[in-house]
C-alpha cells in the first residue's frame, strides 16, 4: 500500500509497471541501476514489462523526484532512489560497481572555495573514478 500511496503522491498513476520497478528499487541490492540493469531483474521475475517501458517509467520516476539520475564515465544513466540525503560517488572503472560515501569535511572545503571564489552553489555531484578493492586486489596479484 505504501509504493501506491508513494506513487498518488507524485501524481502518478500506481500502474503494474510503475509499482514494479518502484519495489525494485527499494527492494534490491543493487542501489544504482542502468535501465537495462532494471530490465534484465523484470526478464528473471519473468514480467512482461518491455524495455521500452522500462525507460519511461524511469524518466516519469526522475521527473516525479523519486529517482535521481547520475550519467557517470560511459555514457549510460544509473538511477538511484532520492532519499534527500547528499553523496558523493566512487565508480570502479573495472567492473563499474558505483559505491556512495559522505565527508563532511569535503562538503565544508567546497562550499569555502566557493565563497573564496563569490560562487552561489545550487547543487554540486563528485565522482571520483578508480579501481574498487576487489579490482584492485586481482589487478596487484595479476602482476
Amino acid at each position: 500500500m505504501k509504493n501506491i500511496e508513494e506513487l498518488k503522491s507524485t501524481g502518478l498513476k500506481a500502474t503494474l509497471p510503475r509499482l514494479k520497478i518502484l519495489e525494485i528499487f527499494q527492494s534490491g541490492a543493487q542501489r544504482h541501476m542502468t535501465a537495462e540493469d532494471v530490465f534484465r531483474v523484470l526478464l528473471d521475475e519473468r514480467s512482461d514489462i518491455g524495455l521500452a517501458t522500462v525507460y519511461r517509467v524511469l524518466t516519469q520516476f526522475e521527473q516525479a523526484g523519486i529517482l535521481i539520475r547520475s550519467n557517470f564515465e560511459g555514457g549510460k544513466a544509473v538511477y538511484e532512489l532520492n532519499e534527500g540525503q547528499h553523496h558523493d560517488h566512487f565508480i570502479c572503472t573495472a567492473c563499474g560497481r558505483v559505491e556512495e560515501f559522505y565527508d563532511p569535511e569535503i562538503e565544508k572545503r567546497q562550499a569555502l572555495i566557493a565563497q573564496q571564489k563569490g560562487w552561489v552553489v545550487h547543487d554540486h555531484a563528485m565522482s571520483l573514478y578508480g579501481q574498487c578493492a576487489a579490482c584492485a586486489a586481482k589487478a596487484a596479484g595479476a602482476a
